[in-house]
């Protein structure tokens, strides 16, 4: 008989460091969703089910990608490859996260909110985990939609439907990011997404074709990231924040073309758009916090 899996290697498959920017972003779409302090109790509960949503999503996505994570070594140490958990025991555990994640928003915040996010976690774990990864290079693109959930989850946990075109602003700069973020990561490891026979986009189109796209895509989020500005959402201290990162951005995403012989480029730009996002929504809430001040204060 199989023993007891530990609790290291249970959250080793919620793939935690994802969960911490994907509660980052969440948590920012509740303190924005207002024009003060939202109720403290419903931001704690918000911020339980939708992490625990995600990390359902993350053990689903263990357990179906169990054979590729073989074949790569980024991921080949994971819990399930190294047999330290069983994939009966994966799916208890995500099952278990998954109804309790749900519950709480059920309970205590909203349905729309447990609805968005139980729609979010099928999208992850069945709709791009079992099929898009597999059927197609635009996987990261069209899958980039789950990702892009949690600042609308955060939104509605707190304000509901109000304002909520605001919430998607959110929602597409996170969408937008998605693909360079990623393709960069997948330049780095061709040879692995190669081998596992994953359709990833340096695989089916190339390198070439692939930087190009990324610089397309982050020229893009560029512009899409001066919306919140636009639209009045946000001030001049987060239209600097995200010129800024941009800028950066766009930096790294031509550096990786006209350096083709740098083979650390793409990965380093990987870890930059990690940091860009994480800034950028952190950019976000000081400036609206500043501008509820200073608008208090006239």
């Amino acid at each position: 008989m199989k023993s007891l899996p530990s609790l290291q290697d249970l959250l080793g498959l919620c793939k935690l460091k994802v969960v911490a920017l994907i509660l980052l972003t969440a948590i920012v779409g509740m303190l924005l969703a207002v024009p003060y302090l939202p109720n403290l109790f419903i931001v704690l509960v918000s911020s339980a089910g939708i992490s625990l949503a995600a990390m359902s999503a993350a053990v689903f996505n263990h357990v179906v990608d169990e054979k590729i994570d073989m074949q790569m070594s980024r991921t080949d140490r994971r819990p399930l490859p190294q047999g330290r958990v069983t994939r009966s025991q994966a799916l208890v555990w995500g099952v278990f996260l998954g109804v309790l994640g749900i519950g709480l928003l059920l309970i205590f915040v909203n349905f729309l909110t447990a609805v968005l996010t139980l729609i979010s976690l099928i999208g992850y774990a069945v709709f791009y985990t079992m099929y898009l990864k597999r059927a197609t290079p635009q996987n990261i693109v069209i899958g980039g939609a789950a990702g892009a959930a949690p600042p609308v989850l955060g939104w509605t946990a707190v304000a509901g439907s109000n304002g909520i075109e605001y919430a998607l602003l959110l929602f597409l700069i996170v969408f937008i990011w998605t693909p360079p973020h990623f393709w960069a990561l997948a330049i780095h490891r061709q040879e692995e997404y190669k081998k596992a026979e994953i359709p990833m986009l340096p695989v089916t189109h190339g390198l070439k074709f692939t930087k190009v796209q990324i610089l397309l895509y982050t020229v893009l989020l560029f512009l899409v990231t001066l919306l919140p500005f636009l639209t009045g959402m946000s001030g001049v201290i987060y239209l600097i924040c995200a010129a800024s990162l941009g800028a950066l951005f766009l930096a790294y995403s031509i550096k990786i073309i006209v350096e083709p012989e740098n083979p650390k480029i793409a990965f380093k730009t990987f870890k930059y758009s990690i940091n860009y996002l994480m800034v950028l929504f952190v950019g976000l809430l000081v400036d609206h916090y500043l501008l509820m001040n200073f608008g208090a204060s006239l």
